[in-house]
């Protein structure tokens, strides 16, 4: 069987994206992509949510937690080559594999299970791209 290319990239940051507990992902989802960003995909109006997660206050419900999950795997794959600022104008932009939706978005609002399979494949060929 031949491996589709990029398939293998971010082993670690899946790995990572399962077994951080809850108060670590959010934590270092948060140095990645900022407060606000990280509250846009957690459907919350406030950064003070956020900070609460992070510091283990409070919990996100099981929905969210599975957003920023994936939304935190994709981070930790692109961060294996570009700069924080580099993902976050990534994951706020207009997307041509994600049909010109911003990779945020769709993981603030789609159906989890499909639309975290398409921003991973779009990461994945960010990642790989010069």
């Amino acid at each position: 069987m031949t491996a589709l290319p990029g398939a293998g990239g971010g082993l670690k940051a899946h790995k990572d994206s399962i077994r951080l507990t809850e108060a670590e992902l959010v934590r270092d989802l948060r140095d990645i992509l900022g407060p606000k960003l990280v509250a846009c995909i957690g459907s919350v109006k406030e950064t003070r949510a956020v900070r609460q997660w992070a510091d283990g206050e409070r919990k996100p419900s099981a929905e969210v937690m599975t957003r920023l999950r994936h939304a935190y795997h994709v981070a930790a794959l692109l961060t294996e080559r570009d700069s924080a600022t580099v993902v976050q104008a990534w994951f706020q932009g207009m997307n041509p594999q994600l049909e010109d939706v911003p990779p945020a978005r769709l993981l603030r609002e789609g159906p989890i299970d499909a639309v975290a399979q398409q921003v991973l494949a779009a990461a994945r060929a960010f990642a790989a791209s010069d």
